[in-house]
């Protein structure tokens, strides 16, 4: 085999796919993700994917060290220089309330304290001219002082500077001479937009990952020269794009979504093979439940994302994660109700039931302890679950405390995490004014398959689709991607056919920036794409609503009338009211520039075989139904449009899936398991 190899670093797993170009035939394979010896389980995985494989171009990385770093509080310790009298923005952010029914809510604490938030004086004002100049003297000497007690990293974030970076980059270039070693983020590298506490923001969040991603992927490259694995490396975005590993270096906190964003790609990619334009993307992987839409035929993307409660401005695949996946850990909060995550056992010690001296009960567990899950062929029976640790867990953690029996609480634990992950989906349809009902339910990662058609019950979903290899799934998608770089600028200007030129001209400028990045990269003509959008708001409004600009659009006669339309088409459904009288105007431009690298030879490769049932064991849906006598097959033993009725189980290496009692499953020609309901044939 020859060709492409896609690595996906999970919270629990490494997920690893291999692509011949030439057949289009996939190899998987899994791999424990340990996170004190990331770099050696990367290669040990590739080392199992990768055997008798040669002439491997090109890999392919989605990682989590950056959202890993971010979460658990774990990265380098940052200071920030800052504009004289701006050095509480972290702290006051913008003055309202995130939970306003919750008293004791608390906001995140500062990744930078603020003994090292320094200020420095100069200034820019909002039109972009300098007010006062920037006291460079005064940046040696803040810079020097943060060095002297311990920063690791300086993130730089002056007012206005994504109007006129000058005073940035001369700070930049000041700590620079005298610190050369230092890692250095400059706000205006990774954010041009406005909105300081979100810039600020930002800028902290890729300086607080930086030098924890850099020595990792500076380790990786060297791991891989060692074993003589040379192909051009690239680095999954969370925008679906992917970028070299040097510009992953200087901006991690693009590559925060960098996982689950694989996994939409995915679902586009395979959507489009099954002509379904409307999909609702679910991947239930050991630590998040990671939720994305498909929208007549595009991936629904945003400009504003939040990780562990942190804003971060730039352009990301639009993802919800819950903190509910297969190693989520069920505990009791202090009114005595069952709670699930977002702690997560992950992979060591892992669930109760991976006998590796994990203890407390996890959602695992609990599907093991119902019959759901085979002992015996967990992982291709590489491993064999323990239901006596696993039910021992379930007992003394939660089930003794509540007076109740061990499967009556492992039923109570999954519902719990069933109703996160529910509303999880409603996020992204119901409060957004999308009926859930109108879309079909992708659903993958390790445990999409034991939650698919409980949630698709759940939200009157009619057709449930559990692609081949769902596990793997996100890493397949990164096998889709292309390179890319976003760009924006903030000007605000009224929509009218007086302005066209000057919004013409602006977003020709920030195309150039984008293209400018790809260029570098070596793409050009026509390997090398742009898309626009523009933020668009009514009048005196705060919040944007992100329009993209069709195809030619700059060759419409009625531009500001065709992009009213748009926005007030989205205006209604989000909000339920339009003002035909307002004055709509552009706050920002944006332009996405892809350097396509051209898609692979999906083949899809559906089975053949037509196979009966290995056996039957007694298991309970979470039907209310109590135990039922379920046939069970083999994935691999199933060929193109066999039909499947449940009560059923179909199991596969990386994965099971639950078909209930009155749903189906036919296996389409892409081999996925199309599951449908009595009401939905």
């Amino acid at each position: 085999m020859s060709g492409r190899v896609a690595v996906d670093v999970g919270g629990t797993f490494i997920d690893l796919v291999l692509l011949d170009e030439a057949t289009g035939e996939l190899r998987i394979e899994k791999q424990a993700a340990h996170p004190d010896a990331l770099v050696d389980e990367v290669l040990n995985g590739l080392e199992r994917t990768l055997d008798g494989a040669t002439d491997v171009t090109r890999l392919i990385h989605g990682t989590t060290v950056g959202i890993n770093a971010l979460v658990q509080e774990r990265g380098a310790q940052v200071g920030l220089i800052t504009t004289s009298g701006f050095r509480d923005v972290l702290e006051m952010g913008r003055g309202r309330r995130r939970e306003v029914h919750n008293s004791v809510y608390l906001p995140p604490t500062p990744l930078v304290p603020r003994y090292l938030r320094r200020e420095v004086d100069g200034r820019i004002e909002v039109g972009g001219r300098e007010v006062r100049p920037l006291d460079v003297a005064g940046v040696e000497r803040e810079a020097s002082y943060l060095i002297g007690h311990g920063v690791e990293a300086i993130a730089i974030c002056f007012l206005n500077s994504y109007c006129n970076p000058s005073h940035e980059r001369a700070a930049v270039a000041a700590i620079q001479r005298a610190h050369p070693d230092l890692a250095v983020t400059s706000s205006c590298e990774i954010v041009t937009e406005w909105r300081e506490f979100e810039r600020t923001s930002t800028a902290v969040v890729n300086a607080y990952v930086q030098p924890l991603m850099s020595r990792y992927l500076r380790e990786l490259e060297a791991a891989l020269g060692d074993a003589e694995l040379r192909c051009s490396v690239a680095i999954m975005q969370s925008n679906g794009g992917v970028m070299t590993p040097a510009a992953a270096s200087r901006r991690p906190v693009r590559t925060l979504e960098s996982g689950p964003a694989g996994g939409v790609l995915a679902c586009a990619a395979l959507a489009e093979h099954m002509g379904v334009t409307r999909v609702i993307c679910a991947d239930v992987g050991g630590t998040t439940f990671d939720v994305a839409l498909v929208e007549d035929g595009r991936v629904l993307e945003a400009t504003e994302t939040e990780v562990a409660d942190r804003p971060i401005l730039g352009s990301v695949i639009d993802i919800v994660s819950i903190g509910s996946g297969g190693g989520s850990i069920a505990w009791i909060d202090r009114a005595g109700a069952v709670q699930v995550g977002p702690r997560s056992a992950g992979a060591h010690p892992g669930p109760a039931c991976f006998g590796r001296g994990g203890s407390s009960p996890t959602v695992t567990d609990c599907q093991l302890v119902l019959g759901r899950l085979n002992a015996d062929y967990f992982l291709g029976a590489r491993l064999k679950l323990d239901r006596e640790a696993a039910e021992a867990a379930i007992r003394r953690e939660v089930a003794d405390q509540l007076g109740m029996g061990t499967e009556d609480a492992a039923r109570g634990i999954l519902s719990v995490a069933e109703t996160n992950m529910a509303y999880g989906i409603r996020l992204m349809t119901v409060e957004r004014g999308v009926d859930p009902r109108d879309f079909v339910l992708f659903s993958y990662g390790g445990g999409g398959g034991l939650f698919s058609v409980r949630l698709a019950e759940e939200l009157d979903i009619g057709m449930v689709v559990v692609p081949r290899f769902p596990a793997n799934f996100s890493a397949l998608g990164l096998l889709t991607s292309d390179y890319r770089d976003d760009r924006a600028i903030t000007h605000i200007e009224t929509i009218s056919p007086t302005t066209v030129a000057t919004i013409y001209d602006l977003l020709a400028e920030v195309e150039r920036e984008a293209r400018r990045e790809l260029e570098d990269f070596g793409f050009s003509g026509d390997d090398l794409h742009v898309g626009h959008r523009i933020d668009i708001r009514y009048e005196s409004q705060d919040d944007t609503l992100t329009i993209p600009l069709a195809d030619g659009w700059q060759e419409d006669p009625d531009l500001p009338q065709t992009v009213r339309e748009d926005f007030e088409r989205a205006h209604q459904r989000l909000y339920g009211y339009t003002d035909p009288s307002g004055r709509i105007e552009m706050v920002a431009g944006r332009c996405s520039a892809i350097g396509a690298v051209g898609q692979p030879p999906w083949s899809w490769l559906p089975p053949t075989a037509r196979g009966l049932p290995a056996k039957a064991r007694a298991v309970d849906f979470g039907d209310g139904e109590g135990y039922t006598e379920a046939s069970i097959y083999r994935r691999d033993g199933l060929g193109v449009d066999h039909i499947v009725s449940g009560p059923a189980i179909i199991e596969e290496w990386t994965s099971t899936t639950l078909v209930p009692p009155g749903w189906s499953v036919r296996i389409d020609s892409f081999g996925s398991l199309v599951i449908t309901g009595p009401e939905h044939p």
